[in-house]
């Protein structure tokens, strides 16, 4: 057995110790992905919006941890409240835990309407899983519909309603009785609804983020809840992506007054700093599937709601609404999208620049493949027409030291979701660098053939 790591020799590891743990311990093949544009950098300090690599170069990080960040990088009100409970037990199941019952409480006073009973996990995923169980169990019925390029998760039940084939196709059968329908379509969804008298709950997003930050039409939520109450049909919101202020409200369904029968929310609910994911359901629903002692733990989980999540479930609560991030998402949002919106008119690379608050997304058009495929014989045209948002990416990461990625269901999408802390001078910043991405033509051809140039490199390497 070769001589284990200590914490005080893992926090001094090389890069090249890094990717070879990597190769051989955890996802060889990621490896090689991230590598072929550079995005295989050791980062060692993170503060807020600004991530520090091992030579000392500073970065903004404006993917956020997908959503996960709206409280920036190691916020230090809620490393404060994880350490004041450091004493407690933090796993102790056979008992009622006082901060459990604190965060719950505090979740039930913010959400909309009677949303009042949660359930405590540990992911996004795994609140979807609870959320179908429990639909089920309280409906008697069968049938999940989902939306089309949504996303869920990638565990068994939340992978089957989530959109995209990519993810699906390895790992059939999935779960049965799911049936999809194209987001934004009203009517759609009517014809399914009125289609079987057998189906549990309709699961959305109240903006598609993996399908590219899709905002749907204005009103469809509300129309979706009211076709759900006329056909005795329970309202799933998956908010993981869009709750606790990033649209500009605390929740996206906000922006309609829409109370879902359900809500599922991760990411950003641990502050960045503890994995939380939950769903709070209306207590009649609740208690049709979990109402008596011999159901009561039917659905249960061995780290859900211990002691220091909890307090980190706390404190991002209650600093989102003392800081009144949700506003502050709403006001940058704004300024970040106008700014954007320009880039449409002005350059031909830019398709369509959309989103709500500060959960923004760039999709690109595709460069004319003609000169590309005669120099390259093919290979960076069909690199560009898949990957034009991971070049961009790359570019602004490389170049730039900005932090983004492509959003999973639509490789052609950039997302913009930084920290709801971020500052103006930080979001300019952002606008100027995509300016001297997309300025002419020919840095268009740059861009092309340096990110190709750079993963062939990287891919011998």
């Amino acid at each position: 057995m070769n001589k284990l790591y200590t914490i005080d020799k893992a926090l001094s590891i090389s890069k090249e110790e890094i990717v070879q743990n990597y190769k051989k311990h955890i996802n060889p093949s990621m490896v090689k992905m991230l590598r072929l544009l550079n995005f295989d950098k050791n980062y060692v300090k993170a503060d807020n919006v600004e991530v520090f690599d091992e030579k000392g170069n500073k970065y903004l990080d404006f993917l956020g941890g997908y959503g996960s960040l709206n409280l920036g990088h190691n916020n230090n009100d809620i490393i404060k409240a994880v350490n004041k409970v450091s004493e407690k037990p933090n796993l102790l199941q056979a008992s009622l835990g006082s901060i459990y019952s604190a965060a719950a409480f505090n979740l039930a006073q913010v959400t909309p309407g009677n949303l009042e009973i949660s359930f405590f996990g540990n992911s996004g995923t795994e609140a979807v899983e609870g959320a179908i169980k429990l639909a089920k169990a309280s409906t008697g019925k069968e049938i999940l519909i989902y939306c089309k390029d949504s996303f869920h998760g990638k565990s068994y039940g939340s992978l089957s309603i989530t959109g995209r084939d990519k993810y699906q196709k390895h790992f059939n059968p999935l779960l049965p009785a799911t049936e999809a329908i194209a987001f934004g379509d009203i009517d759609s969804l009517r014809e399914k609804l009125n289609s079987s008298h057998n189906i549990a709950a309709v699961i959305l997003e109240p903006i598609q983020g993996e399908g590219g930050i899709i905002v749907p039409p204005q009103g469809y939520l509300r129309e979706v809840r009211e076709l759900c109450n006329k056909n005795g049909v329970l309202m799933v919101l998956d908010e993981i992506q869009t709750g606790l202020g990033r649209t500009g409200k605390l929740f996206a369904s906000d922006h309609e007054a829409v109370v879902p029968d359900i809500m599922c929310l991760a990411k950003s609910l641990g502050g960045g700093i503890e994995p939380v994911g939950a769903y709070i359901s209306k207590p009649e629903i609740w208690n049709k599937a979990y109402g008596s002692m011999e159901s009561a733990l039917l659905h249960t989980s061995t780290f859900g709601g211990n002691t220091r999540a909890s307090a980190a479930v706390i404190a991002s609560i209650n600093y989102i609404l003392e800081n009144n991030l949700s506003k502050q998402a709403a006001k940058k949002g704004e300024y970040f999208l106008e700014k954007l919106k320009t880039f449409e008119e002005r350059y031909n690379l830019v398709k369509e620049v959309r989103g709500k608050g500060l959960m923004l997304g760039i999709e690109f058009n595709q460069p004319n493949s003609g000169l590309l495929d005669k120099i390259s014989g093919g290979l960076v045209s069909k690199f560009s027409s898949e990957y034009m948002g991971a070049m961009v990416a790359g570019s602004l990461n490389n170049n730039y030291r900005i932090i983004t990625a492509y959003t999973l269901n639509n490789p052609n999408v950039i997302r913009l979701e930084p920290p709801l802390t971020v500052s103006y001078k930080q979001i300019d910043y952002v606008v100027d660098s995509l300016k001297d991405i997309f300025e002419d033509n020919s840095n268009l051809f740059n861009l092309t053939m340096n990110s190709a140039q750079t993963a062939i490199k990287n891919f011998f390497k």
